[in-house]
């Protein structure tokens, strides 16, 4: 709950900046000056892509989130390594241990978005982030996609 609370103030945080770039961007476009009227439109369009960045990261952490709810409450998550650092993260070898047996999960259950979701975990475990990501984004395509298509 911790998490999610400094998120949702990190988000506000990030919203207000871009409210006031925003602001200043139009204070800008309003002096009559031709260089600080370009200045103002360039400052309005880094909210912009800021806007859909952040809509696009949100929409990503609520339906990955609602397939991990899924897993968890149909008992299928990722078996919990038990060798780990005194951080609580896994050690490298029992992570890229459980790795193998999810990543040959997924090759034998292309289709699957559970074994793509556990794959992305595994991943995470192993400390790749960004294959890790791309593996929940791949879940997300998945379980999205229409039955029988």
């Amino acid at each position: 709950m911790k998490t999610r609370i400094a998120a949702l103030v990190m988000v506000g945080l990030l919203v207000l900046y871009l409210i006031f770039v925003i602001n200043y961007s139009f204070i800008l476009i309003g002096t009559g000056e031709p260089i600080a009227q370009v200045m103002g439109w360039a400052l309005v369009v880094l909210p912009v892509i800021g806007f859909w960045a952040l809509g696009a990261e949100m929409v990503f952490i609520f339906r990955a989130e609602r397939l991990f709810n899924t897993l968890r409450d149909e008992a299928a998550l990722p078996a919990e390594i038990d060798e780990r650092r005194p951080s609580g993260r896994p050690t490298q070898e029992a992570a890229d241990q459980a790795f193998e047996l999810y990543r040959a999960e997924a090759e034998a259950s292309p289709e699957s978005w559970r074994a793509w979701l556990r794959l992305g975990l595994a991943y995470d475990a192993s400390g790749d982030r960004r294959r890790a990501r791309w593996a929940v984004r791949r879940a997300i395509t998945i379980s999205r996609a229409p039955v029988g298509r």
